[in-house]
């Protein structure tokens, strides 16, 4: 096996450019979908409750179609998941009652679990093992540009042109990313024992479950992600309590983006030479020190740095436990092993936003902040134990 192979770039923009494309319509609609299915006349319930049905079904469906890759490589699920992208956004437009939000956002939801899985899976085929930090970096690049570029998109193209023309636009970018997919290799798999069974997938993930380097990816990625679920929804509180406005949310979350996005190349390049598990750890360390410093900062200045140390931190965890996925799985049973680590990343958010949400309205935003920061708290504590047990060195 050549561990030494330069990366092919044609596949490498290919699938950079379709993980970009694939990630920015949940941000493009995360900051409208709510205001559309009131206007739809949903109740605040019925709302939180559509919101989240992208969630509920994007979860098992990552896992699922991960299998799938496993069977048949990923083009396929890759180009048909787009498609289902590109399908579920124009049906978005076409919904007339709540009921028809609900429907549309669960088939989005179960369309878009087959694309996360996929652009991992192709990546994780770019280059050697000595490459994977810095391949995983691009990978995180194009979600954390996604973040950058949909946010700030979002709320102009609806405020200026309406709702649809956000449905459209996002449809047609999809489109053009399933057409731009069909560019890509077939990558036949190794051939994946077993059948597409509910039973066969808890069986293969327990078998997953018990090799300690996906153990700290999967448990620091949902932590890091529970985290930022639930400071996007209590930053706005915090921000209009110490006398600031929106637009100052947007700026301090393209704050967390750029350097989010500029620390990837660095620190996968660094995993590269020293192994996973030391940057991993130190990330979860600063990602914990800036949730809790946070509470206590009153100033654009101030939360303008904590935001920066926090998108640092993304930028150190993000590439480090990525790259143990791949380090830990094999070509029979990546498929898998990215699905889980993208079911939990979307399990993280939908279980932190509400969660840490709760916690800020009965016992204040500070509290929720702290909240968050525990988790990271107990990811670090896991991660560190079981580095120890196991006398896991460089990876």
């Amino acid at each position: 096996m050549q561990t030494k192979a330069k990366p092919r770039s044609s596949t490498l923009i290919i699938l950079s450019a379709i993980t970009f494309l694939g990630f920015i319509d949940t941000v493009l609609l995360l900051p409208v979908i709510s205001l559309y299915a009131e206007e739809l006349g949903a109740a605040m319930g019925m709302t939180g409750f559509i919101v989240g049905l992208y969630s509920i079904a994007n979860t098992p469906a990552n896992i699922i179609f991960g299998r799938l890759i496993d069977k048949v490589g990923n083009k396929i699920p890759l180009v048909g998941g787009l498609l289902g992208d590109s399908i579920s956004l124009f049906l978005y437009s076409l919904c007339r009652l709540p009921f028809h939000l609900a429907i549309v956002r669960f088939v989005h939801g179960i369309a878009g679990g087959m694309v996360g899985p996929a652009t991992m899976f192709g990546l994780s085929q770019c280059s050697g093992q000595d490459r994977r930090g810095r391949i995983m970096g691009i990978y995180g690049i194009s979600i954390a540009s996604a973040t950058l570029i949909g946010y700030p998109l979002s709320g102009i193209i609806a405020s200026y042109w309406g709702y649809n023309a956000l449905f459209y636009i996002t449809s047609g970018l999809l489109f053009a990313a399933s057409i731009i997919a069909l560019k890509l290799p077939h990558g036949k798999p190794e051939t994946c024992p077993g059948t597409m069974s509910v039973l066969t997938n808890i069986k293969q993930m327990a078998s997953l479950l018990k090799i300690p380097g996906l153990r700290v990816a999967y448990i620091s990625i949902m932590a890091l992600y529970f985290s930022f679920g639930g400071l996007i929804t209590l930053l706005p509180y915090h921000i209009g309590g110490i006398g600031l406005e929106a637009l100052h949310v947007g700026i301090l979350l393209g704050i967390f983006s750029a350097f989010f996005i500029i620390m990837q190349i660095p620190v996968g390049y660094v995993s590269d030479k020293i192994g996973r598990l030391k940057p991993a750890g130190f990330g979860l360390v600063v990602c914990f020190t800036s949730l809790a410093i946070l509470p206590g900062m009153h100033s654009l200045l101030s939360l303008g740095i904590i935001m920066a140390l926090f998108g640092i931190s993304f930028g150190i965890i993000f590439p480090s436990v990525s790259s143990m996925v791949i380090d830990h799985s094999t070509t029979r049973d990546r498929g898998v092993a990215t699905g889980m680590f993208h079911a939990l990343l979307t399990l993280g958010v939908a279980a932190g936003a509400p969660l840490i949400g709760g916690i800020g309205q009965w016992l204040g935003i500070s509290a929720g902040l702290y909240a968050s920061a525990a988790m990271v708290v107990l990811a670090l504590a896991v991660t560190l134990k079981e580095t120890l047990r196991t006398g896991i060195s460089r990876n």
